[in-house]
């Protein structure tokens, strides 16, 4: 069966303009990393390979994968590509993907993985400026336009809806601004650092596109309303808790005759 990191990879291999998002979505996959031993409370030990091209920890996107490719019972522990990026950064341990068990078979090498661990650890920066006009976003490209999209689609219970501007400053100053609705105080490192991550992975330098936050009661927001590309972030569904039904009144299980 064909997964998403299946369909990213072949993309890729088509066009090389790609490959920014493949490795966005290995970053945000969750991922079977194989372990010299069952890991312990604080402690996950990868099993290293040693080939020609150099020292490889090996990952899949499905357990049936490493399932397939060890066909013994070996230790493993998921995590997303992010976690296992930072685990292998600085030790000159490449990743390979899935290898010999799907279309998505690749070896990082060692260079790549510290790439990619530095391009997921970019900092927001912050900054104080007066935004002095706003109009309608242009010359953005549409690459950035997906990538803060699917950022923004994973965001529910996050924020409730995201404008994107551009912005005059005083001083003549201009760029684009991204306004967040309703992001609590304590989310709001976490989802800048998700917005400068989308720049990253959109080929865009960092510092293009500025963040603020707004409580969904603001003034401001009439202003980005009227000139902005709505972002539509979907509401978090919680699931609800069955309730009993009484004997035959299950359509699903209907009642015995006897």
């Amino acid at each position: 069966m064909e997964t998403p990191l299946d369909k990213s990879y072949a993309t890729m291999e088509a066009d090389e303009t790609q490959s920014l998002r493949f490795y966005e979505r290995l970053a945000d996959a969750e991922l079977f990393l194989m372990l010299e031993e069952e890991a312990s409370a604080d402690r996950a030990r990868p099993m290293i390979f040693d080939i020609t091209d150099g020292a490889f920890a090996l990952v899949f996107d499905r357990e049936e994968r490493l399932a397939e490719f060890v066909d013994t019972p070996t230790p493993f522990v998921a995590m997303s590509g992010r976690r296992i990026a930072k685990i292998l950064a600085g030790e000159g341990i490449g990743m390979g993907l899935n290898l010999g068990v799907a279309p998505s078979s690749m070896l990082m090498p060692p260079g790549t993985v510290d790439w990619l661990d530095d391009v997921l650890g970019a900092k927001s920066i912050v900054a104080t400026a007066v935004p002095e006009q706003l109009h309608p976003p242009k010359g953005l490209p549409e690459t950035l336009i997906t990538a803060l999209d699917t950022k923004l689609a994973n965001m529910s219970g996050v924020a409730s809806t995201a404008y994107l501007v551009g912005v005059t400053y005083l001083g003549a100053q201009t760029g684009h601004m991204l306004a967040m609705i309703d992001v609590s105080q304590p989310a709001q490192d976490g989802v800048a650092e998700a917005i400068s991550e989308a720049l990253a992975f959109s080929g865009i330098e960092a510092g293009q596109l500025d963040v603020t936050f707004l409580d969904g009661s603001s003034p401001h927001i009439e202003g980005f309303e009227n000139v902005g590309l709505k972002f539509d972030i979907p509401d978090l569904v919680l699931p609800t808790s069955p309730k009993p039904l009484a004997p035959g009144m299950d359509p699903q299980t209907p009642p015995k005759l006897r």
